[in-house]
């Protein structure tokens, strides 16, 4: 059973959000404005309920004003050496880390993270993204030259698209501003990042470091408005030349949709079911507490968190027994306390409709532990309690369905062919984790699970030099590793003739000698 114990003590340390953002909550060209939507958004904090800063929306209008921005610039950033870029790259990295304390605190404060995770993952992790865009900056390069056909040399130069318009969503709005901004810039793009309405602070602050470090205006701007006003506008505009979309795969489609009409590249890292497959021989204690720690990272919103764990059935009592024991000591509490090892959910409104799911399922599964919002002094925030659902079927809505919360669903199997089978059987295949001491068998589940990434014995980490991206209905590209500068560079084709006669030679072949 639950301990209220468990519970840590409210912390009172929050981030000055009215004083950092009065003069607005859209960034362009290297200055903080006021939006012109004639609608307002309250960011709210999701661990108190209470009012954390009133914004102006963008429109249609900031988001043209940003577009421009990043047009006028661009030339000039394109034009920059990888070398200056680097230096401004590593400038910008220097910048973010001197001001780590601050989007801790921040992020903490607008998604209800506790700020332990904060410190020690997400500030860290952007960080060492931009010391990586820095180094890789220089190394953005083409294909050497050759002689391929008779007398003309060929080479391939990889350019940048032009104005980049990204959307991020609000599970990671720093990191995903990061992943967002940092490939697209070093490779000599310009940006116009659209944050989610309910989580803009740390964009902001990002754009504003990123100006502080020299690098120019209108290079990155932010517009904080909603999707259909805001987004749908960045999307369709004619001056984007791509779009970059993190979030779910309904939304994802229309993305596409939209960036259609004008031919746009795209890249979509859309939703994700991680599969977690235990295999008899597993070492279950590692495999315990990486369910744990895999499913309720950032409380479960996560499109890489563990949610299906597939245990073979030689272990599977044991561990829905010892993984409801462990979820049980996890201590759920203020994002700010220091014992605090979950906080609540982004909103409200994500806290009932993961408890609609739990609700759900109570008449097609059993729900072990948890499946409720904590009492007492946490019942004004977003807050959930760590919940293990048991003995669901495969096809149930909790097996299938993206929750985005801290809830993990446990189901057994028993040969390797059905275990792997049931890894891959929904649409998703964004990241998925094989636990076994089989070196074959681990073999196996890396070549046959079909998804952008396979941990082994692991659930979770991720590095700035590997690329993160999915397969399926997660959507196609990648970020992070320098896979992500294919994405945000075109390849060009350039040849020319050594003799200064092909093309006379050309035309004889064709018209004959005239």
């Amino acid at each position: 059973m639950h301990n209220p114990a468990n519970a840590a003590p409210a912390a009172p340390a929050r981030f000055p959000a009215k004083d950092r953002f009065a003069d607005g909550a859209q960034y362009i060209a290297g200055r903080l404005t006021k939006g012109t939507s004639g609608h307002t958004h309250t960011v709210v904090d999701p661990a108190t309920g209470e009012d954390v800063l009133t914004y102006e929306l963008a429109g249609a209008d900031d988001v043209d004003a940003a577009v421009a921005a990043a047009r006028e610039a661009f030339p000039g950033w394109a034009g920059a050496t990888p070398g200056e870029r680097s230096d401004a790259l590593h400038r910008f990295a220097e910048v973010l880390a001197e001001r780590a304390e601050d989007f801790a605190r921040a992020e903490s404060l607008q998604c209800g993270k506790p700020l332990k995770l904060t410190r020690e993952f997400d500030v860290p992790g952007t960080v060492d993204n931009a010391s990586f865009f820095a180094g890789a900056a220089r190394l953005l390069q083409g294909q050497s030259a050759g002689e391929y056909s008779g007398d003309h040399t060929s080479y391939v130069r990889r350019e940048p698209i032009g104005v980049v318009g990204s959307i991020a969503p609000w599970n990671y709005p720093l990191q995903m501003a990061a992943w967002k901004i940092l490939p697209a810039i070093a490779a000599g793009n310009t940006i116009v990042l659209k944050p989610a309405e309910i989580t803009p602070l740390t964009s902001l602050m990002f754009a504003q470091a990123a100006t502080e470090a020299g690098i120019p205006d209108g290079v990155i701007n932010i517009v904080s408005g909603t999707g259909r006003e805001a987004g749908e506008h960045l999307v369709g505009h004619p001056d984007v030349a791509m779009t970059s979309f993190t979030g779910s795969t309904a939304v994802g489609k229309r993305v596409a949709e939209v960036a259609t009409a004008t031919v746009k590249r795209l890249h979509l890292e859309l939703g994700g079911k991680a599969p977690f497959l235990v295999f008899d021989d597993a070492d279950l204690d590692a495999a315990v507490h990486g369910a744990v720690a895999g499913a309720l990272i950032n409380t479960g919103q996560d499109c890489t968190a563990a949610t299906r764990a597939y245990v073979q059935r030689p272990l599977y009592e044991a561990f829905v027994e010892r993984t409801a024991a462990l979820m049980d000591t996890v201590r759920v509490g203020d994002p700010f306390a220091p014992g605090t090892d979950l906080g609540p959910l982004v909103s409200h409104v994500q806290r009932d409709r993961v408890a609609g799911f739990v609700d759900r399922a109570r008449s097609y599964a059993r729900v072990v532990t948890g499946g409720e919002a904590p009492r007492g002094d946490l019942e004004d925030g977003a807050y959930y309690r760590p919940t293990l659902i048991a003995d669901a079927a495969q096809d149930s809505e909790a097996v299938q369905s993206e929750i985005f919360g801290p809830v993990l669903v446990v189901l057994p199997f028993d040969g390797d062919d059905e275990g792997i089978r049931l890894a891959n059987d929904t649409p998703y295949g964004l990241a998925a984790s094989a636990w076994s001491r089989d070196v074959y068998r681990a073999n196996r589940a890396t070549r046959e699970i079909k998804a952008g990434c396979v941990w082994i014995n692991d659930h979770i980490p991720i590095i700035s030099e590997m690329p993160h991206g999915g397969y399926k209905a997660s959507g196609f590209g990648k970020d992070m590793s320098a896979y992500s500068f294919e994405e945000y560079t075109q390849v060009k084709h350039v040849m020319f003739d050594n003799t200064a006669v092909a093309a006379k030679d050309w035309h004889r072949t064709v018209f004959g000698d005239r």
